[in-house]
């Protein structure tokens, strides 16, 4: 029989919010243990006197939603299914409105992260990666027999790998849906090098009862010096691949076949070179994968976004601030916080000192720049214009949202005025 998975999820995210707040959870108010976290978001304290403690990790209620909203219009208006990556944030709370915005599904990379979707419900699945667990595939192949509306697709690139999946599926009632990975090129990550090798990947999956080929795919960001015309060509390739597979009979009896692609970085060049995708035997699911979009960053993202090269189109707005209080300055021309590495993203660029506050007034953080961070400490240069003082909240934006929610499981959402509106559970 099959499962009502609307009804789970439903239930799995009201769940969510009977969690208890406890020392589990950084940053919110010591006075709120015990309460649920429906109850704690019911109070709509304040970030700012409410009774959190840094450091603490908040989202603007409004740059969110604004993310969220501008990527659904940008899908629409260039007729892209979207899929946006969850390995971003890994927040049900955010997959849901993610779906609820249009999302054709939600993107993953690894076996527990769509264990996790499909806990909270998620019904359509596009893992960016070959999957050649056999307990994984197990539970995968369980998971679509249980669910006849649950849609799954992942990579395959190798015949190694095919040959694997083949294995552990052996029995499957229904089979995989599986998309051949164009590599992006020489020295790139994962995927198939050549378009030869790609029809013998193709041909070992027809080879197989268990798996169905459904289309390409690839990541257009792991382009070698990656620059548009690089970019735009490495998506024809993909393309003209996708028409070539189709021409040789490959898809054949498939309702529509998959080609995706797509990362934070070069989502317009996927929009324009998907627009020139030819008529197929069947329709074309053009599946983009951006997620970072969702909060955005102050950092690698606000450089990369493909809205600066059309800003026609709209701006996404950074989400994120870490807030941090001053503990020490030991001198004038330093001073140092209480967040460092376990709370601030920093592979990509060190956080970005912006607003300070004191008293209940908000001022920018003139003077004042991050220059390194050790575990728990952030290391501050301060320059004679820099208005300082031990007590006071540094507000920083962040880099790489990929690792900036991970380092937080309960993450205050804030209004502009402070009041904190709701709570996002991560799943890391």
């Amino acid at each position: 029989m099959a499962r009502d998975t609307g009804t789970e999820a439903l239930e799995a995210l009201a769940r969510l919010a009977e969690e208890r707040v406890d020392h589990r959870f950084k940053g919110l108010p010591p006075d709120a243990d015990g309460l649920t976290v429906g109850e704690l978001a019911a109070q709509r304290r304040n970030l700012f006197t409410g009774g959190f403690t840094t450091p603490v990790l908040a989202l603007s209620a409004e740059r969110l939603e604004h993310n969220l909203a501008l990527m659904e219009t940008y899908a629409a208006r260039h007729g892209l299914a979207f899929a946006p990556h969850g390995k971003t944030s890994m927040a049900p709370q955010l997959f849901r409105r993610q779906i609820e915005r249009g999302a054709w599904g939600i993107t993953l990379a690894v076996p527990h992260q769509v264990r996790v979707a499909r806990a909270f419900g998620v019904r359509r699945v596009f893992l960016a990666n070959e999957l050649v667990d056999p307990a994984a595939l197990r539970w995968i192949s369980a998971e679509l027999d249980a669910d006849a509306g649950f849609r799954f697709v992942c990579y395959v690139d190798s015949v190694r790998g095919v040959e694997l999946m083949d294995a552990a599926l052996r029995g499957a009632s229904r089979p995989l849906d599986v998309v051949v990975e164009l590599a992006a090129g020489e020295g790139a990550r994962t995927g198939v090098r050549t378009e030869a090798e790609c029809a013998a990947v193709a041909d070992a999956v027809a080879a197989t009862g268990t798996l169905r080929l459904v289309g390409v795919a690839g990541y257009e960001g792991e382009v070698p010096e990656a620059d548009p015309e690089r970019v735009h060509t490495w998506l024809r390739r993909l393309v003209a691949l996708a028409a070539e597979f189709d021409k040789a009979g490959r898809f054949t009896g498939l309702e529509e076949i998959v080609v995706s692609a797509g990362g934070s970085a070069w989502f317009d060049a996927v929009a324009d070179v998907f627009a020139e995708i030819p008529e197929l035997s069947v329709p074309v699911l053009k599946l983009l994968r951006s997620g970072a979009y969702v909060s955005h960053d102050d950092g690698h993202y606000r450089r990369l976004t493909p809205f600066t090269r059309v800003p026609e189109e709209g701006a996404l707005e950074p989400a994120f601030r870490l807030w941090a209080q001053v503990v020490s300055r030991p001198s004038a021309d330093q001073a140092f916080v209480n967040a460092g590495k376990r709370d601030a993203a920093h592979d990509l660029d060190l956080p970005f000192a912006q607003a300070v506050r004191r008293d209940g007034t908000e001022r920018p953080a003139t003077g004042i720049s991050v220059t390194g961070l050790s575990d728990q400490h952030a290391w501050l240069r301060t320059g004679p214009e820099a208005d300082l003082e031990v007590g006071d909240w540094l507000g920083m934006g962040l880099s790489h949202p990929c690792t900036s929610f991970d380092k937080w499981q309960l993450i205050p959402v804030a209004e502009a005025d402070g009041t904190v509106v709701d709570y996002v559970r991560t799943f890391f």
